[in-house]
């Protein structure tokens, strides 16, 4: 006789994504808001009708790491360091609204009786900004300018700084003292440069690879799709960070100039399954007591949280070359901070650190921006007047002429487009 919950069991994921992808499909059409909104909310939805498991099983987890290093990969393609050498107001922007971030957010905690470590922990996963969200978004809009550019260099600057900061705060938070805080950031800082070196050796020894075989490869995606595999399994042996092994990967790949043809934007088809798995799963570590829980903190922390980033981009963007609008809109699009946030904190509790106290705030934390972040990015988009989606409805203010020095850089291809 069959097993019927074994079956139930092993067709709830295959279930899901499908289920997530018609929401997504048809909740786009009828709404013009972005899929990865209706992905996130029927994940988290069939999570609560007992269809998933909160936080699925670790080869789901494997499979949503691969997910965001190709998103990642891609979003590190986008990465100009010619562009951030010859303005370097744009680093400092980054640098300085990551550090503002982490100041509110842990300010707003303490003042409302959230312990020290605990509004660490709280600030440094606030200073992320959720690539992942990013790039979807901006593919989908297809979306290209200075307020675009921008973000997804701040993106990127923010997973590096959030990464770093968290494996701070966990390695203090197992020792609890200031000679073990020293000890904790080294550690931290060895791992980043340690998965950065294994992201860089990637990205030197692929590119190489295809130059050599020449016109046999005549396209570059199944290389790249399958080195990110195998780079998030080598990263997972040796206890590295796949997200900053990933970045530095498409980072050094789109600066060795592989001289093929174009890769398929997001990874073709491969890329859009595993996005659908990545948002549902992002959804469904989440419980709704948690998410009621810590609701009204986690308001709080996200106004801080927005208020810091739009303020400190804002501040210097007419240092870094652009008018004030496109700076706090640029700030208004680094809100998504979901899928990087839940990544982290499932590899942490993969290690065997648990962060009870503050699961209901991240929570309702993750569940609000996995729902709401997309729609602030994709407006963000739409007010710079940046989006050439079809179905976008231009019903804002007049945009500002784009800036002719402002580069626009290119989706992953094997032959970077330098601006």
């Amino acid at each position: 006789m069959p097993n019927l919950p074994a079956i139930a069991s092993d067709l709830s994921w295959p279930f899901a994504m499908a289920l997530a992808w018609v929401a997504g499909e048809y909740g786009h059409r009828w709404s013009g808001l972005p899929r990865i909104s209706f992905y996130g909310l029927a994940g988290f939805a069939m999570a609560q009708l007992g269809v998933l498991p909160h936080g699925g099983a670790a080869p789901v987890l494997i499979l949503a790491d691969v997910a965001f290093g190709l998103i990642l990969f891609e979003l590190g393609y986008r990465i100009n360091l010619r562009w951030l050498l010859s303005n370097p107001w744009l680093a400092v922007a980054g640098v300085a609204e990551a550090l503002a971030t982490f100041g509110a957010v842990y300010w707003v905690a303490g003042a409302l009786g959230v312990s020290s470590v605990a509004a660490m922990l709280l600030a440094s996963l606030s200073m992320a900004t959720s690539p992942a969200t990013v790039l979807r978004v901006v593919n989908e809009e297809r979306s290209a300018g200075q307020v675009t550019e921008r973000v997804l260099h701040l993106a990127a600057f923010n997973c590096v700084l959030a990464v770093f900061a968290f494996n701070l705060v966990v390695g203090f938070r197992v020792f609890h003292t200031s000679a073990d805080l020293l000890q904790a950031a080294f550690g931290s800082f060895s791992t980043l440069l340690a998965s950065g070196a294994a992201g860089a050796l990637a990205g030197i020894i692929v590119p190489a690879m295809l130059r050599h075989l020449g016109g046999v490869v005549q396209d570059a995606t199944v290389a790249f799709a399958l080195s990110v595999i195998l780079l998030v399994g080598l990263t997972y042996t040796g206890s590295l960070s796949p997200l900053l092994a990933t970045l530095a990967f498409g980072l050094v790949a789109r600066h060795r100039r592989v001289a093929f043809s174009q890769a398929q934007r997001n990874f073709g088809a491969l890329g859009e399954v595993l996005t659908v798995l990545l948002f549902v799963y992002a959804a469904s570590t989440l419980e709704w007591s948690k998410v009621a829980a810590g609701a009204a903190l986690a308001l709080a922390m996200i106004g801080a949280r927005l208020l810091a980033k739009v303020g400190a981009v804002a501040l210097f963007a007419p240092l870094s070359g652009i008018t004030w609008r496109k700076g706090w809109l640029t700030g208004l699009a680094l809100t998504p901070m979901s899928v990087v946030v839940v990544l982290l904190l499932e590899h942490a509790r993969q290690q065997g650190v648990v962060f009870a106290d503050e699961l209901s705030v991240l929570a309702a934390m993750i569940l609000m921006l996995e729902l709401a972040g997309p729609i602030v990015l994709q407006r963000a988009l739409i007010w710079a007047s940046e989006n050439q989606h079809e179905d976008a409805t231009a019903t804002t203010a007049p945009a500002e002429p784009a800036k002719p020095a402002e580069p626009q850089a290119a989706p992953p291809k094997s032959r970077a487009t330098e601006p």
